[in-house]
């Protein structure tokens, strides 16, 4: 397991060597264990004998329930969303210590954005992330703040105390607005998600280009998507949502 996560966003492909640096193990035995791993599938050795994930740990993820049924329920929403915007909509669960995009649709003249489905954004500076990251446990939340925050750019809020007061804000609203603080030129709107038991599962979003739209305006049309969605997942007006 240490070797299948060595890949990761902006390293899937790795030789045995950088496999080796990133889990520390010793060359025998990281030869050994890709060698088992690509007998079975999960990884595939290229023309240059580096290593990818293989198709089978593709089609493992996507029997994963946890995503895939809430996947499957959010789509029709977001296509409506993404119909009446052509802009990014995004679907992202809290995993770990980041948020982690499960589903995204993308206009062909949207923003570049800094992640990919499957990539993990931080939870201190993506909309999504702030989302997830509000309704999370005190445990968590201490963590991430008493952490390294980066910024990623000039308008990264990276202050401990201000961000504090956004997460509060945000468990209020059910809504976090981030501008620029990730991605250049990109600002975003995102809301709760919300199951049965008013657990929050997942955060749905929109990204924008800077000024191209104003966030004011799409954020009602992100509101109603999110309950819409925590509708179908069982939610009801009278569950109260639960967080830290």
């Amino acid at each position: 397991m240490e070797l299948l996560f060595a890949f990761r966003k902006g390293h899937q492909v790795l030789s045995l060597a950088e496999l080796e640096r990133e889990t520390g193990m010793p060359h025998a035995t990281a030869r050994r264990l890709m060698l088992e791993l690509e007998e079975a599938g999960a990884v595939d050795r290229l023309e240059d004998g580096k290593f990818a994930p293989g198709l089978r740990l593709w089609q493992l993820a996507t029997l994963t329930p946890r995503t895939e049924s809430l996947r499957v329920l959010a789509r029709p929403f977001m296509d409506d969303l993404y119909g009446a915007l052509r802009q990014h909509v995004q679907l992202a669960v809290l995993a770990e210590d980041h948020a982690v995009i499960i589903e995204r649709m993308s206009a062909p003249q949207a923003v570049s954005l800094a992640s990919e489905v499957g990539g993990r954004l931080p939870l201190h500076c993506s909309g999504v992330g702030k989302v997830l990251l509000s309704h999370a446990d005190r445990e968590l939340i201490d963590r991430v703040l008493s952490g390294r925050l980066s910024p990623y750019t000039p308008l990264t809020v990276t202050d401990p105390a201000v961000l504090r007061r956004q997460l509060a804000a945000c468990r209020q609203t059910g809504t976090a607005t981030v501008r620029a603080e990730l991605t250049r030129e990109a600002d975003s709107v995102a809301t709760r998600i919300v199951d049965a038991g008013g657990q929050v599962v997942a955060a749905l979003s929109v990204v924008v280009r800077s000024e191209s739209v104003k966030l004011e305006a799409a954020t009602p049309s992100v509101i109603t998507s999110g309950l819409a969605i925590s509708r179908a997942l069982g939610w009801q007006p009278s569950v109260s949502i639960k967080g830290p």
